[in-house]
């Protein structure tokens, strides 16, 4: 693809390095932005490089946060006593849309996938059992939301393991509403919602 300008080029160039956007979509997106009021780019810019380097990860359940603790964590209102385990942030969004859950979560950061080389210490594991284990835990229920893959029944299966020692705290998965193989973020909000309220306690 030939470039009337370098600027241009390299614009392409970085905007097609995003997951699921390819050259022409990079071009037209550039183009657009081109056009655009300045401001329009200089606060695209701005939001993007704040987002970048300004955000962090709550210290209790390690989802993406504005500060030490998330503000669900730091919700009152919420149940602390249920924990919902997922492993990506954007499973935190998938059910908080679905309106169900009352509860907070943990965020693995990822499942165990030995052919992609990430084991159980590669993942927010412990931090979850020290949870679970604390002196003041308030725990009394772990919600294993994790995708029905291999990797993921890997993973909630490992997980299970690992609390099956912590007797006040019942471990529960999500119901089958997913299907097999499904990714948690592409579900729709009612079978998720359906899933969470309908989780099946875990046998130890």
């Amino acid at each position: 693809m030939d470039f009337p300008s370098k600027l241009i080029e390299n614009a392409v160039v970085e905007l097609s390095r995003l997951p699921g956007i390819g050259k022409k979509t990079a071009l037209r997106l550039a183009l657009h932005l081109l056009k655009a009021e300045s401001d329009t780019t200089a606060n695209l810019a701005e939001a993007l490089a704040k987002m970048r380097f300004d955000i962090t990860y709550c210290r209790t359940c390690h989802s993406i946060s504005d500060s030490e603790e998330c503000s669900i964590c730091a919700n009152k209102l919420r149940d602390h006593a249920q924990v919902c385990v997922v492993a990506d942030v954007r499973d935190v969004i998938a059910i908080e849309n679905t309106g169900q859950y009352q509860g907070v979560y943990h965020v693995l950061g990822g499942v165990i996938s030995p052919i992609e080389g990430i084991g159980p210490a590669d993942l927010q594991v412990d931090s979850l059992v020290a949870r679970a284990g604390a002196e003041d835990s308030e725990i009394r229920e772990i919600i294993l939301a994790i995708s029905p893959t291999m990797e993921g029944d890997t993973t909630a299966f490992y997980l299970s393991r690992r609390l099956r020692d912590f007797e006040h705290v019942h471990i529960s998965t999500i119901a089958r509403g997913i299907p097999m193989g499904g990714e948690l973020e592409y579900a729709d909000e009612i079978t998720l919602g359906r899933s969470i309220v309908e989780r099946q306690r875990q046998a130890r």
